[in-house]
């Protein structure tokens, strides 16, 4: 009688305890799963690689493109100068113009209208005989008195007066002093006339702000405004 104990009882459709398959066979299995695996990682780096060489080449196109148009506006820019080189040309000229005009009449002064203004500060019997100017110009300085209390002076007018009667010079010398640009006045000579009046010399000396300043930049500027203005 054969007796059979707990561990080795038969059980019949279970799950096999031993492979009975050679070790190549294993072995194989394992090495297609990592050749398998391998296969997956190298797809994948190669298409981050791919993508990656797809966006920089697209970022190289875009700088290209940019790098066109910026050059195209460029060579607009260029022609357009060229177009209108020949204005700022005479610009330039008509700049040069002004600015040699602005300094040729810098110590311009308006004698005409100063000697007009000379007339009506004198008494009406008092007539002008003479006149003798001397003034500065643009490329020489006028000679400066050598005592410092007296002021300075760009121009002197010598002024021959005739008078019937005893002459006020002193309040003469006193209505000279409203003149525009009055610097100093001082008296000279007192004689007889040919017909019994008087004839007096008196010297005038005037500072920059007899300057007529026709052509500065000051005057230029409010002509332009007056000129805005009217055509408003």
């Amino acid at each position: 009688m054969i007796k059979t104990t707990h561990d080795s009882e038969l059980i019949l459709g279970g799950e096999p305890r031993v492979s009975l398959l050679p070790p190549e066979v294993a072995a194989e299995a394992r090495g297609r799963a990592l050749r398998r695996a391998l296969a997956l990682v190298t797809g994948g780096v190669m298409l981050i690689v791919a993508v990656g060489v797809a966006a920089a080449a697209w970022h190289s196109a875009q700088s290209v493109v940019r790098l066109a148009d910026a050059q195209s506006v460029s060579a607009e820019l260029l022609s357009e100068q060229q177009t209108y080189i020949s204005v700022r040309e005479v610009q330039g000229h008509v700049d040069l113009a002004h600015a040699a005009r602005e300094v040729g009449s810098a110590t311009e002064i308006d004698w005409k209208a100063f000697l007009l203004d000379v007339r009506s500060l004198l008494p009406a019997d008092v007539s002008i005989d003479g006149v003798d100017i001397t003034s500065s110009s643009p490329l020489e300085l006028y000679p400066q008195a050598t005592s410092p209390l007296q002021p300075a002076r760009v121009a002197t007018l010598d002024l021959t007066l005739s008078a019937p009667g005893l002459p006020a010079v002193p309040e003469w010398l006193d209505a000279l002093e409203s003149l525009p640009g009055f610097a100093d006045a001082s008296p000279g000579s007192i004689a007889l006339g040919d017909n019994g009046g008087y004839k007096v010399g008196v010297k005038v000396h005037v500072n920059e702000g007899a300057f007529s300043g026709r052509f500065s930049s000051t005057a230029d500027d409010a002509a332009d405004a007056t000129s805005t203005d009217e055509t408003e």
